[in-house]
């Protein structure tokens, strides 16, 4: 991850660290214009169904997050889920999305 920033590197580290304690597929995290972060995972229910991303999404808007900065995504699926990215976009439209691989490596940028 060398050629990330310091920040955006913490919130893949954030990410990796929601989906390993909780053993889900995915983990996210966010960070708002204030520079706090939101870490996440999927949610599976029978009658909820939200991915890492739009649950860390949701925690930043429920915290009073106006916009956000950078939003991480770490999964074995080789990009983002579109919806995942357009529930960035509706909150921060100019947030890079990263989406690394399980152990951390950055595949790509949204």
């Amino acid at each position: 991850m060398s050629e990330l920033n310091a920040e955006d590197a913490k919130i893949i580290t954030l990410a990796r660290s929601a989906r390993a304690r909780a053993g889900s597929a995915e983990g996210a995290a966010v960070r708002d214009e204030t520079g706090r972060t939101y870490s996440a995972t999927s949610v599976d229910l029978p009658s909820l169904k939200l991915s890492a991303l739009k649950v860390a999404v949701a925690m930043a808007v429920s915290s009073g997050a106006e916009d956000l900065e950078a939003a991480a995504v770490v999964t074995a699926a080789g990009t983002a889920d579109p919806a995942d990215v357009a529930a960035v976009r509706d909150l921060g439209p100019k947030a890079p999305v990263l989406v690394a691989a399980p152990n951390g490596d950055l595949r790509t940028t949204v």
